[in-house]
C-alpha cells in the first residue's frame, strides 16, 4: 500500500538545523511531485517547499526562502528538506506529500520544536 514516512524531526535551539526525510513506498514515486507542509497549532496547514518530478525548479515559501532546501532521490524514493537557521516561528508538524494528476498522498508528519 502507498506510504509515506516522514522522519527527521526533533527539538532544536533556534539558530540550528534539522534534515528532514520523507520515505515513499507503494506508488511511483518518480512520477510524483513532491511538498513539503507545515502546520502550527491553530493556523492551517501552509505550504513550505515543492519540487518537481525530476529535482529541477523548486520553490519556496516566503518565510523559508534562503534557510530551507527540498531535494529528492528518486532512486531512494525519498525527498528531503534541509533545515537551517532555524526559528520558534518554524515550529510545527512537518508533512510531505505526493501528487500527479490523478493522487494525492499524505504522509502523517513529524514535529519540529524550536525553542530555547
Amino acid at each position: 500500500q502507498v506510504q509515506l514516512v516522514e522522519s527527521g524531526g526533533g527539538l532544536v535551539q533556534p539558530g540550528e538545523s534539522l534534515r528532514l526525510s520523507c520515505a515513499a513506498s507503494g506508488f511511483t514515486f518518480s512520477t510524483y511531485r513532491m511538498s513539503w507542509y507545515r502546520q502550527a497549532p491553530g493556523k492551517e496547514r501552509e505550504l513550505v517547499a515543492a519540487i518537481t518530478r525530476a529535482g529541477g525548479t523548486p520553490n519556496y515559501a516566503d518565510s523559508v526562502k534562503g534557510r530551507f532546501t527540498i531535494s529528492r532521490d528518486n532512486a531512494k524514493n525519498t525527498v528531503y528538506l534541509q533545515m537551517n537557521s532555524l526559528k520558534p516561528e518554524d515550529t510545527a508538524v512537518y508533512y510531505c506529500k505526493a501528487r500527479n494528476n490523478a493522487f494525492t498522498y499524505w504522509g502523517q508528519g513529524t514535529q519540529v520544536t524550536v525553542s530555547s
